[in-house]
């Protein structure tokens, strides 16, 4: 664990969170600026900064986690009729604090919530060399 890591410092006790799960791999707290209520962090307990450092095993840790707290979400009291699953991996793609973390948020129909991007249609040559290098690095 990272001594300066917001989210390490959670996992030892040193700093409070509003504890909803925790296992030998992953802690599940919620998130302290939540979009919805019943926003969730699902943090594994091994320090990593980004999906690269991260070992398999607690990424599929975290999944897991994060599947069985959305069941919850939705047998719950609060308004849950949809979920989304957000990972943002380094500060480009919108990383704050720089520990891996799963964020698990129940949606409803009319909340603020809006995930748009702009879309294209490149022509199937395209497609074919952005798969073939991506295979290049498997």
């Amino acid at each position: 664990m990272a001594a300066e890591c917001i989210f390490c410092r959670i996992i030892r006790g040193e700093l409070p969170a509003a504890l909803v799960y925790q296992d030998d791999a992953v802690v599940a707290f919620m998130d302290i600026a939540p979009v919805n209520p019943g926003h969730l962090l699902v943090v594994p307990r091994t320090h990593a900064a980004g999906l690269g450092d991260l070992p398999e095993a607690s990424g599929g840790a975290m999944f897991a986690a994060a599947r069985r707290l959305a069941g919850a979400l939705r047998r719950s009291r609060l308004r849950c009729e949809g979920v989304n699953l957000f990972l943002a991996d380094g500060a480009v793609a919108g990383q704050e604090v720089f520990h891996v973390h799963l964020h698990v948020l129940p949606r409803f129909a009319g909340d603020a919530v809006r995930f748009t991007w702009p879309r294209t249609r490149p022509a199937r040559e395209e497609l074919e060399e952005a798969a073939a290098a991506i295979r290049e690095r498997l």
